[in-house]
């Protein structure tokens, strides 16, 4: 069965989707499952260069609900076992980031590289928009070094990145993390790990042999 997750790299509640995916996946202890993650810009416009903290930008967006909401992801990450720094992790443009998965999937590590980047961003403060940051943590992730440095060189998977932007508009998803479970409809990827188990289990069963 495959699971194609809508996400992005600067997204906590990505990361918090991924790790209750994954104790799903535990509980169902079913290795003919397969994750496809598709490359979802939230701020495609978003530079190179740091500014604003996540934490700051929230606020902005907020008001005065701003801290009730910063301390709830920061909350949830805890729960999952992940340090969500929102005062440190920074913004940028996540599109090479992006690149970089989509080499590790052509190597069957894209869920390693997804993790690392995720670990980076929201936990290390570190510029995932980075070339330099990127090359150390495509090899952190088991990539190859040479494949990683080509990559950041030239444009290997720009267009896949763009196909995941397009296909996620046309299953009309708009915000992540998103997942399309074997094909049916789109639903949100953070669900309670027993949600997503029943879910998981239904999807199964659809299956042809399930």
């Amino acid at each position: 069965m495959l699971i194609e997750i809508h996400a992005d790299v600067l997204c906590p509640w990505s990361y918090i989707a991924k790790r209750r995916l994954e104790a799903a996946m535990a509980v169902l202890g079913d290795t003919r499952i397969g994750i496809v993650w598709r490359s979802f810009e939230l701020s495609p416009e978003g530079g190179a260069m740091p500014g604003e903290s996540a934490a700051d930008m929230i606020r902005q967006w907020r008001g005065d609900a701003a801290a009730a909401r910063i301390a709830e992801i920061m909350a949830l990450g805890a729960e999952e076992g992940i340090r969500l720094d929102l005062e440190n992790a920074r913004p940028v443009n996540s599109f090479d980031a992006h690149r970089l998965i989509h080499l590790g999937a052509a190597s069957g590590k894209a869920d390693a590289m997804m993790e690392r980047l995720l670990r980076a961003y929201h936990s290390e403060a570190q510029n995932i928009a980075d070339a330099g940051v990127l090359e150390r943590l495509g090899r952190e992730a088991g990539l190859a070094p040479s494949s990683v440095a080509a990559l950041l060189a030239g444009e290997a998977f720009a267009d896949a990145v763009h196909a995941d932007r397009r296909l996620a508009v046309e299953r009309g998803i708009s915000g992540v993390p998103v997942m399309v479970l074997a094909g049916q409809a789109p639903t949100s990827a953070v669900k309670p790990v027993a949600a997503l188990v029943g879910l998981l289990q239904r999807a199964a069963a659809s299956q042809p042999g399930g």
